[in-house]
């Protein structure tokens, strides 16, 4: 399996992505990880545009926390990146699903890492106190705040992927949240935009 150059990783980087790819293609006969119109685009839809979150960290991040992983977005690929790049950093997957929780389980011993997995409801899990907390098609921008404030550390970064109605989506959270905000265009997504957001207080 060839990983697209645009993602410029190491071989072993690269043959970790490849078997979770192979991973996630045995799995997705039995339970819907993506939608199936997107898997003949699989690398670009979903790695790539995972990947470029990695990117975003901030400097001296320790704890990386993804919310809803599913199958694997953008948390499990950034665990895989991390193990080359960033092999301090600590990674906790969310996922209440015991379906998905169990796939993300066995891709990432397929690709020889070691993410926390939990399968519990955000609402419930006790504060991860992260660094950068992520979260992929999960749920409009006032409730990400709502896990931002339980889960992030003082001082973390939410990273949040988006489409065409983000500044909507920014407008409806301003009635109930302070934040400081930053946008960057997605690579992947001409519509999208990656925001980054911190400092995260109920009005």
């Amino acid at each position: 399996m060839i990983v697209p150059p645009s993602l410029d990783v190491s071989r072993e980087t690269a043959a970790r992505l490849a078997a979770f790819v192979e991973t996630l293609t045995k799995w997705q006969q039995h339970i819907n990880l993506v939608s199936r119109a997107t898997m003949d685009h699989l690398w670009q839809r979903h790695i790539a545009d995972s990947a470029q979150l990695f990117e975003l960290r901030p400097p001296g991040a320790l704890h990386w926390a993804d919310l809803g992983t599913g199958g694997g977005f953008p948390g499990l690929i950034v665990a895989i990146l991390a193990a080359d790049r960033a092999p301090d950093l600590r990674i906790t997957l969310v996922e209440s699903d015991r379906r998905k929780a169990a796939f993300l389980a066995t891709a990432a011993r397929a690709a020889d890492v070691a993410p926390d997995i939990r399968a519990e409801r955000i609402e419930s899990l006790a504060p991860l106190r992260a660094d950068v907390l992520s979260a992929r098609a999960l749920a409009p921008l006032p409730q990400l705040l709502a896990y931002s404030e339980r889960h992030l550390s003082s001082g973390g970064t939410g990273l949040f992927p988006k489409g065409a109605a983000h500044a909507q989506e920014i407008s409806d959270a301003l009635a109930s949240w302070r934040f400081r905000v930053q946008k960057h265009s997605s690579r992947t997504d001409p519509a999208g935009t990656i925001l980054a957001i911190d400092g995260v207080s109920r009005v």
